[in-house]
């Protein structure tokens, strides 16, 4: 039997294996998935964008420019994303952490991590709620400085953290477990400093990770309800996330109100994290050039 070329072998392999795959072929599976997704997704989403066209275009902009739903806007769009740039921080200290050191009661300290996954949203919000209080654990201790976190803006930034750190620190841990230590090692024998290591050699690789775990905390945290509403206060003008304002207008029934919103929150999100996709997509193809 005559021997093929390699470049034969390979596409001869490819097309054997593409064949004989475990899952079905393309249309199937692309089928599926788009079936699927406009079940889950694109059908509840259409369904607030034509919820809202009851109001007409002079009703839509009547009611999203309201005074307290751009302010809840101005809250809720800046603490998820100051609380998504503080979580990129300290998650990323979290995971070099876990992922590069030994130490006693690590084990406890990485199921802590994933601790907001599991407590339920009330339950977070009136605890945070309760220790930064003026007479809680924490709250008493900043009060002699005039911080107050529990009912303020702050209030909510703090729950915006706390649930959204679990998303960076497990979208790092696994790359930073699978960059070998040589690489460090090699920088460091070419002349690099730590400085030097990180920025040159370690962030470069991090970044696409770091932006999928900023996009993750920031959708987490700009959706969220229940870990935020108990220590917000809920001021008018002051600590209303947008999340509260639509309850509210269902509360009253007012159903398109409250999809006009939505609907505004939606785009926000949209784009925001369009553009965190582009810049994660770009830097990866700069590692690829590089």
């Amino acid at each position: 039997m005559p021997a093929f070329p390699a470049t034969e072998n390979f596409s001869l392999r490819k097309v054997f294996s593409f064949q004989h795959s475990v899952l079905p072929g393309f249309s199937l599976t692309m089928g599926y998935s788009l079936a699927y997704l406009s079940l889950i997704v694109l059908i509840p989403l259409a369904t607030v964008f034509f919820k809202s066209t009851e109001l007409g275009l002079a009703g839509f902009w009547k009611t999203v420019t309201h005074p307290r739903i751009l302010a809840s806007f101005k809250l809720s769009f800046g603490a998820s994303l100051i609380a998504a740039a503080i979580n990129v921080f300290f998650g990323l200290n979290f995971a070099w952490v876990l992922s590069r050191y030994r130490f006693p009661g690590k084990k406890i300290l990485d199921a802590l991590i994933d601790l907001p996954f599991a407590m339920p949203t009330a339950v977070t919000g009136i605890t945070l709620a309760t220790l930064y209080a003026r007479n809680g654990w924490i709250g008493r201790l900043l009060a002699p400085f005039g911080i107050e976190v529990s009912y303020t803006p702050l209030g909510v930034l703090v729950a915006s953290v706390f649930i959204g750190l679990p998303f960076v620190v497990r979208t790092l841990q696994p790359v930073l477990e699978d960059l070998e230590v040589e690489v460090e090692e090699a920088a460091a024998c070419l002349g690099a400093n730590r400085w030097q290591t990180f920025w040159r050699v370690i962030f470069p690789i991090l970044t696409p990770a770091l932006l999928t775990g900023f996009a993750l905390a920031f959708a987490r945290a700009v959706g969220e309800y229940g870990s935020i509403v108990f220590i917000a206060g809920n001021m008018p003008m002051v600590s209303e996330i947008t999340p509260l304002m639509i309850i509210t207008k269902l509360e009253q029934y007012d159903y398109a109100g409250a999809t006009a919103i939505a609907t505004v929150m939606l785009v926000f999100s949209f784009i925001i994290l369009l553009l965190i996709n582009t810049l994660q997509a770009w830097s990866r193809r700069s590692q690829k050039d590089a």
